[in-house]
């Protein structure tokens, strides 16, 4: 009896590990792959879902070609002061940053020793006068002979110029303001030997300013006497405006560039030596078509741009012209009225549904 329950136990655990060996092998769903499935699923509903973008109706408007170009600028006059002839400085009759005016006396050297001579001929020069007078006076009464009256003549002649040629000696020990301007630090003090070498200070004109700049000889043809621009300054809001006065008689033979300055009177004071970020307006374009340039698509080679039509994207092939910051003259593919897409374009394909949130008129 014990035996025959055994073999049951034996039999009926045999059984069950059996069984379990064979559910093992069958086959069972893969919950990962089932998961991939929904993915993809989902991704090709939301594919085809239309896609939102923004759009923009093609009208005819003004462009304008502008040329960004960098400059300086330059003072109307800048000149290191010194003096014609050498001595010992004596007077400075300037404050350093101010503004002085044409002929104003900035400085001077010792001079006395050109006075006392000055003062010797001068005092010579009533002597020589009175002869000349005795002399004419003889001549007509045939007391005298023409030669006698031609030599006191020429004596007081020649202490004239003797006059002159100190007062211009003295002049030179003085040093004047040759214009209108700003000088600047000093760089000597009363009591130096100054040389025509000596720098005392520099002069500079501020009104007005020269804005100087080079264009390419591409540009060279459209830059003439006259031409207006405009131009800013780096921490500043402002729009200056210039006139060009002037320009280079060639091109530079290494840059092949051409030189050009303009006018800016400069009310403000603005000054010297910044860097002037400058729009030069080249030609006006009336009545073109033009659409923001993030609307372009280059390919192969070639610009295109995709159109909304009955809600979907068409591609259209374009030309274009002038270029500004941000929009693209169109010459040819597109007409006035066609609604131009200017979002999303390198998702759209040929034909995909389009939703659009925003139209600019």
């Amino acid at each position: 009896m014990k035996k025959r329950v055994k073999w049951s136990i034996i039999g009926v655990v045999g059984a069950g590990l059996i069984g379990w060996g064979i559910y093992s092998q069958l086959p069972k769903p893969n919950e990962e792959l089932a998961e991939a499935d929904k993915v993809m699923t989902s991704g090709s509903n939301r594919s085809k879902k239309a896609l939102n973008i923004n759009a923009i109706v093609v009208k005819p408007t003004t462009l304008t070609d502008e040329i960004p170009i960098i400059g300086s600028l330059i003072p109307d006059e800048e000149v290191n002061l010194s003096f014609e002839t050498s001595g010992k400085i004596t007077e400075i009759n300037f404050e350093e940053g101010t503004t002085v005016k044409k002929g104003q006396l900035l400085a001077k050297v010792n001079d006395r020793p050109l006075q006392a001579q000055l003062q010797r001929l001068v005092a010579q020069l009533k002597l020589a006068e009175d002869r000349v007078f005795r002399q004419d006076a003889l001549l007509k009464r045939d007391a005298v002979s023409q030669e006698a009256y031609e030599q006191v003549k020429t004596e007081l002649a020649t202490l004239n110029a003797d006059i002159e040629s100190v007062e211009a000696q003295i002049a030179q020990t003085e040093l004047r303001a040759p214009f209108d301007g700003v000088i600047g630090l000093r760089q000597v003090s009363v009591g130096a030997y100054a040389s025509p070498t000596t720098i005392v200070a520099k002069l500079t004109k501020i009104s007005p300013l020269k804005l100087e700049f080079s264009v390419s000889e591409s540009y060279a043809r459209d830059i003439k006497i006259g031409t207006h621009l405009t131009f800013t300054l780096e921490g500043s809001l402002e729009t200056y405006h210039a006139q060009v006065y002037a320009r280079e008689s060639s091109l530079d033979i290494n840059t092949h560039t051409l030189t050009v300055r303009a006018l800016y009177p400069n009310p403000h004071g603005i000054m010297p030596g910044r860097y002037a970020s400058i729009t030069l307006r080249k030609q006006e374009y009336r009545n073109a078509l033009a659409i923001p340039t993030e609307a372009i698509v280059p390919e192969m080679g070639k610009d295109k741009v995709f159109l909304y039509r009955s809600g979907k994207a068409e591609p259209v092939e374009i030309t274009t012209g002038i270029r500004t910051e941000a929009l693209a003259q169109v010459v040819q593919g597109l007409a006035a009225g066609d609604t131009v897409i200017i979002s999303g374009t390198q998702q759209l394909r040929t034909g995909m549904e389009v939703t659009i949130d925003r139209i600019n008129n």
